[in-house]
């Protein structure tokens, strides 16, 4: 029960909070509720899925118990016990698992599927998620080498001549995929990882004219590509291989008037066998609670005025004397 409750009661503080209509008075072990009896029920199956989750020996939060009462109030087929006790990937004692309903199915996806694109906005564990799976994969011997690329686009800044040689040149592009690596592989068994390209993190130009066999290959910030782009890293595509592709059409740096690969390809391979559309929004978000309330202002915004809130303002810049 101690565990339960959480230090200092928080834990019981963020049921109460979930439960406004409910009585909830703790005396020892035991729950005493009043209240309409369908909210009852939800409470009683909230407590179980949580036990199931703490007898796994894993800790709770005021998050994951926000998680599990929405899951049952949405009456998935998918149990908040099943959700938050899935591992990908353990390191160093830390346990790399999907926090939401959609995070799981993502996850499923790529389990199920040889290529699968995750459509959502920042923060959503996309990339982080698709790279854990990749290092999964490399380490049960699924695949022998993973490749992480993205496209090198600017994000709105325009960072001039880069000095060093052409890998300290585009290297801040692929900081975010070093970082993400970091937290999943030991730091002193990267350099031979990379040395001996059973890792590789390149820009998307060095795909071209390969044919990537046996490999986990990983594309980020897809929306930065052009629809000529998205074809060629597609067609990349070889014998046991297995292909994510992760992207936000909300945040597009390309130049004005090139479409993105990311919006091209859900219309031409909608409905293609072994092709899955993964789609997370601003309930998935996994960073501070604040980013999610962000990404629903903007999605809000972007409502309001008929389009994308960046390139908006980023037209009205480019209109100012």
């Amino acid at each position: 029960m101690v565990t339960l409750l959480g230090p200092r009661d928080e834990l019981l503080r963020a049921i109460e909070h979930s439960f406004p209509r409910l009585d909830i008075l703790v005396r020892g072990n035991e729950f005493h509720v009043s209240g309409a009896p369908p909210d009852v029920a939800l409470l009683e199956r909230t407590i179980d899925e949580l036990l199931i989750v703490l007898g796994t020996g894993q800790a709770l939060n005021r998050d994951a118990v926000e998680r599990s009462v929405s899951m049952l109030r949405a009456h998935t087929k998918e149990r908040p016990a099943d959700v938050l006790t899935m591992n990908i990937l353990s390191n160093r004692g830390r346990t790399i698992r999907p926090k939401t309903l959609n995070q799981k199915r993502y996850v499923d996806a790529i389990d199920k599927n040889t290529i699968v694109f995750g459509i959502g906005p920042a923060g959503t564990g996309k990339t982080y998620l698709a790279m854990a799976k990749a290092v999964a994969a490399l380490q049960t011997k699924k695949v022998s080498r993973i490749i992480l690329t993205r496209p090198a686009v600017e994000a709105g800044e325009r960072l001039g001549f880069l000095p060093g040689t052409l890998s300290d040149k585009i290297d801040p592009y692929l900081r975010p995929l070093y970082d993400a690596l970091h937290d999943m592989v030991d730091v002193e068994s990267i350099p031979r990882l990379l040395a001996s390209a059973t890792i590789e993190v390149a820009p998307l130009g060095y795909m071209r004219g390969r044919t990537l066999n046996d490999a986990f290959i990983v594309l980020d910030e897809a929306q930065n590509t052009s629809p000529e782009q998205m074809k060629m890293f597609l067609t990349r595509l070889g014998f046991g291989s297995k292909m994510v592709v992760t992207g936000d059409v909300t945040q597009i740096d390309l130049p004005s008037g090139t479409p993105s690969g990311l919006k091209v390809v859900q219309e031409i391979l909608e409905g293609v066998e072994d092709v899955h559309f993964a789609e997370l929004n601003a309930y998935d978000v996994v960073r501070h609670a604040l980013v999610g309330s962000i990404v629903e202002a903007y999605g809000r915004w972007d409502q309001r005025t008929g389009g994308p809130s960046r390139a908006a303002s980023v037209k009205g810049r480019a209109m100012r004397p």
